[in-house]
């Protein structure tokens, strides 16, 4: 069951995803989209998705990552702030995490710190890393 679920809401892992990058791409780079997105490749660089991420098995990130809804089966190498994160059994993040709603299968793994914060504050800190 998909944490993001409210009445009349598609989860984000049933969302039609607008941008796919494929496993094999590799983008070295900042990535920037206003929708929904799927990574299966390899990012270095920072994530700035208005939406929701998915980030697949084999997909990894090398970079902050700021969006709105994200679930990870992949490898997060930076930190991640959104408001409601999904980390399966085989994800693995290392990095602090700044969300309001977490959950996390058994076998995913977090290092780093975890800061569970409300929308206003969360809003907030979106626009700063949106500026920086």
């Amino acid at each position: 069951m998909a944490i993001f679920s409210k009445k009349n809401k598609v989860e984000l892992d049933q969302q039609a995803i607008s941008t796919f990058l494929s496993e094999g791409c590799v983008i070295d780079g900042n990535v920037k989209a206003p929708a929904f997105v799927r990574i299966e490749g390899i990012i270095t660089g920072d994530v700035t998705i208005e939406e929701g991420l998915i980030l697949g098995e084999k997909g990894v990130i090398t970079g902050n990552i700021v969006t709105k809804e994200m679930i990870t089966y992949g490898t997060v190498k930076g930190n991640i702030s959104c408001q409601s994160l999904e980390i399966r059994s085989t994800g693995k993040i290392n990095g602090d995490i700044k969300t309001e709603v977490l959950q996390v299968e058994a076998g995913g793994t977090h290092n780093g710190k975890l800061s569970m914060s409300s929308g206003v504050k969360h809003e907030k800190e979106k626009r700063e890393v949106a500026m920086a």
